[in-house]
């Protein structure tokens, strides 16, 4: 295994990225969390305990080790300081642990009112954000109008530029929206250095930090948000999140050199099917009861929002796609056991789409609404893999179901997850 590692979704988010971050965390120095906001979930569990984490990287239940927030997350600071009040039970203290850019910007309550807005303005046609505020703080930020962790160790400085994001606020709301809200500049100026208090002794520059770290060899690990689906640019847009989610956004959301980050492994992480939360195209969706099985059987209901998720048979395509865009040099597979009681397991291969079969992923959704997977059926193995921890155990099925991933993708698997447990999985390579 190289210096670092980059750990990101390989589908529309969901994927157990959380417990492989946190198994993998013992080997390196650093876990770093480049992009998104607290519309991520990543949920680990230790011993009885369940920690869903939102903005910290899954890196901080692992003692000694320094976990970053850098330049690429928008941080809603209330909800910084609940997930911390959370997890201090086995973090400690977070002086030494916990590193946050000072480039990082900040998600206020009025993005929340404008991601709520913006939403119900578009009827059946919603994406189905988290309502968290986060596309509205990435276009404050690209308008040049948001507001970073370090503007708040200037107070009036901040002053001035929270009263001018709060009055155009309300200016969208009013003249797009038709919607008028009361928020109290001085109220959010006063909690937001409130809380601002009690994180400042974490602020520091992630990028010059990590550039030191990879410049002197020390071992870095990546968490990515969200999936690659998702992502802003490469994804099945604009049913996407708001940030790069896939590798691509690596060296925006850390600043560090494509030079450094370029000696990093990418490992993707996958379900042994898919599923999707939101709106927007899924070729290999089931709306009946195998998809149904798939949830029951999977526990198919979201991290942040609780919402079901919509279940479908493992899409290739989409994973062929993602394989290339991200350079990945290996796959993870989490939620094997999912598929222990299914006679016949489906994989697609490919699209049909009017009469030819695509094996590229489209960019147009209109030709991805109209798709077809072309499935390829292999037999189901019937037998618990739940909890394995031991190649020699897994059945021939199972390694039939393996190398057609392989054979399809270019990429091997290199691990199984084989249940939400820390202990619970196998490596292949």
């Amino acid at each position: 295994m190289g210096k670092s590692l980059v750990i990101l979704g390989s589908q529309w988010g969901d994927e157990g990225k959380g417990k492989i971050v946190d198994l993998l965390t013992p080997d390196y120095d650093y876990v770093v969390r480049y992009q998104g906001g607290s519309n991520a979930g990543h949920t680990v569990i230790v011993g009885d305990k369940k920690y869903a984490l939102h903005l910290i990287p899954s890196g901080i239940l692992r003692e000694g080790k320094k976990n970053l927030i850098t330049n690429g997350v928008v941080i809603a600071l209330e909800e910084l300081l609940a997930e911390m009040e959370k997890v201090k039970d086995v973090a400690g203290s977070f002086e030494g642990r916990l590193y946050i850019s000072d480039r990082a910007h900040i998600v206020f309550p009025y993005h929340k009112l404008l991601d709520g807005l913006s939403e119900k303005s578009k009827g059946d046609a919603k994406v189905g954000t988290t309502l968290k505020g986060i596309g509205p703080a990435y276009m404050a930020k690209y308008a040049r109008t948001g507001i970073r962790i370090a503007d708040l160790f200037d107070p009036p400085y901040f002053r001035n530029r929270l009263e001018s994001a709060v009055n155009e606020a309300k200016d969208i709301a009013e003249k797009i929206y038709g919607e008028r809200f009361d928020i109290s500049v001085e109220q959010i100026y006063s909690d937001t250095l409130r809380m601002f208090e009690k994180i400042a002794p974490l602020v520091t520059d992630t990028s010059l930090m990590l550039h030191n770290a990879l410049k002197s060899g020390e071992r870095v690990l990546f968490e990515g948000a969200q999936g690659t689906m998702l992502d802003i640019d490469m994804g099945t847009y604009p049913y996407v999140t708001s940030s790069n989610a896939s590798a691509l956004g690596l060296c925006n959301g850390t600043g560090v050199s494509p030079k450094l980050i370029g000696q990093a492994e990418v490992f993707g992480v996958s379900k042994a099917y898919v599923t999707r939360v939101g709106a927007g195209p899924f070729p290999t969706e089931l709306n009946d009861g195998i998809g149904q099985k798939l949830r029951d059987e999977g526990h198919e209901y979201g991290t942040t929002t609780g919402r079901p998720r919509r279940c479908g048979w493992l899409d290739l395509v989409a994973l062929r796609f993602a394989a290339r865009i991200n350079g990945m040099d290996g796959l993870i597979i989490t939620k094997l056991d999912v598929l222990d009681h299914f006679d016949e397991i489906k994989v697609a291969v490919a699209y049909e789409y009017e009469g030819e079969i695509m094996k590229d992923f489209p960019a147009s959704l209109k030709i991805l609404e109209k798709c077809k997977p072309v499935y390829k059926t292999l037999k189901g193995w019937d037998k618990s893999t739940s909890g394995l921890k031991d190649r020699s155990e897994l059945p021939d099925e199972v390694w039939e179901f393996i190398k057609t991933v392989e054979e399809e993708t270019g990429v091997p698997v290199v691990m199984l997850s084989t249940g939400p447990e820390r202990t619970e999985y196998i490596w292949l390579k």
